[in-house]
């Protein structure tokens, strides 16, 4: 029993409130004293700074994070939604179907899905309020478009799980297009289907002339170079992932100087910002790492993989119920800490069952984006809420067919697998 106190100091102390970095570390080395009492300890905590800051790869999430700073700053987002409005406004639920592509779009050159449910509650949710839609729906809307930054590469989500999983971040972030763009459709059409069930939730919008369209696509051609930057150079193999954010924070702070939004002040807080963020992350990752060792010594993983082999039952039956061990922790707990506590115990038994672990890592980025819209922490929920100023309960309520939609896209995906696997495969 002794064995697993440290387990319990964990839960004990982020029911109270403890800063995920700090339970695990403290948690992990209770527990490695229960094991090998103080010179463990000492011997663990000697290396693990060096050997988990030492990774290359680990480089990719700061300058991501720099990346986002920059796009914020150029305040680009604003002028996606507007391109967006221009093309489709006029649609039955134009401004949702608006907001979602700009969600994509925001998401696709940032990676903070934080950064993108703050950044689009402050554009999209007054042009919807001002053109008479319900604001349940519209808040709805933005909370669920938010998380799309953490699945469209550039995703620090997907980054972490590849540190965790040991698997090439570079064919990850690829995985993550197709879904990222089925989860965005999936968006528009739950959008379109609630409008044209009750016509009341939006009015239809304005027409635009050809020339303000095309006129409208100037913005769209700083994104699409700085994705291609990004994205492109990973696929076709010129760049390594880390490689590729530098080069697209670089190409973010050109657009912002290009913008004329870049000063002294501007910078100087994008580059505060980003440090604070990559600071905390990998204080994150060190105390995890901490707490791994302890878990790797009790055998606790190889213990629940032998279990599970020798289960009599389906596979799926095993994923279905992992899945909805995710989408609970993700109504409690923090997006980081659900994939730093478990991912190190799941990811065997997937793998023992089978399943391809890029494919599980897209699964576990979706219940995530999930979890930061469901009651009772829903973070993107507080976040568009804070920014809105629409009721919390109004915006769960306007998320909440959303939610089920995201829950079938799960079903599709763990039924077609290839509509993740089949891209990254063609990775050079």
């Amino acid at each position: 029993m002794m064995m697993f106190l440290g387990v319990v100091v964990l839960l004990l102390m982020l029911v109270f409130g403890m800063p995920v970095a700090f339970a695990l570390g403290i948690s992990g080395m209770v527990g490695l004293y229960t094991i090998g009492g103080l010179p463990m300890v000492e011997g663990i905590l000697r290396t693990v700074s060096l050997s988990t800051t030492a990774s290359y790869e680990l480089l990719t999430i700061p300058m991501f994070i720099l990346m986002a700073e920059f796009i914020i700053v150029s305040r680009i987002a604003n002028e996606l939604f507007d391109s967006a409005k221009t093309w489709v406004g006029r649609t039955p639920a134009g401004l949702a179907i608006s907001t979602a592509l700009a969600g994509a779009g925001f998401g696709a050159i940032s990676g903070s899905s934080t950064a993108s449910a703050a950044t689009l509650s402050a554009t999209t949710i007054p042009a919807m309020l001002e053109n008479n839609y319900n604001p349940r729906f519209a808040s709805g809307v933005v909370a669920i478009s938010g998380p799309l930054a953490m699945l469209i590469p550039p995703s620090i989500a997907l980054i972490l799980y590849g540190l965790i999983a040991d698997i090439s971040i570079g064919k990850l972030l690829i995985a993550g297009i197709v879904p990222g763009i089925l989860v965005t459709c999936v968006i528009i059409l739950t959008s379109v289907g609630l409008v044209t069930v009750f016509p009341n939730l939006a009015p239809p919008g304005r027409a635009y002339s050809m020339g303000e369209k095309i006129r409208s696509l100037k913005v769209i051609g700083p994104m699409l170079i700085l994705i291609t930057l990004v994205t492109g150079c990973i696929y076709l193999g010129i760049a390594t992932p880390t490689e590729s954010a530098s080069l697209g924070a670089f190409g973010a702070f050109c657009i912002a100087v290009f913008r004329r939004r870049m000063t002294l002040e501007t910078f100087y807080t994008a580059l505060r910002k980003a440090a604070a963020t990559s600071c905390m992350i990998v204080l994150i990752i060190i105390c995890a790492h901490i707490f791994s060792y302890y878990f790797t010594l009790t055998g606790v993983t190889q213990a629940l993989v032998a279990m599970v082999g020798d289960l009599e039952v389906d596979r799926w039956v095993i994923l279905m119920l992992i899945i909805i061990m995710y989408l609970i922790l993700g109504c409690f707990m923090d997006q980081i800490a659900i994939l730093f506590l478990t991912v190190p115990i799941t990811l065997p038994i997937i793998l023992h069952l089978g399943y391809d672990p890029f494919w599980f890592g897209v699964v576990v980025i979706i219940t995530a984006e999930i979890g930061l819209v469901t009651p009772p922490i829903g973070l993107n929920v507080f976040v568009v809420s804070a920014y809105s100023n629409v009721k919390v309960q109004d915006i769960f309520i306007g998320v909440s067919p959303h939610v089920v939609a995201h829950i079938l896209v799960i079903i599709l995906l763990a039924i077609f697998p290839a509509i993740v696997t089949w891209l990254p495969e063609t990775v050079r």
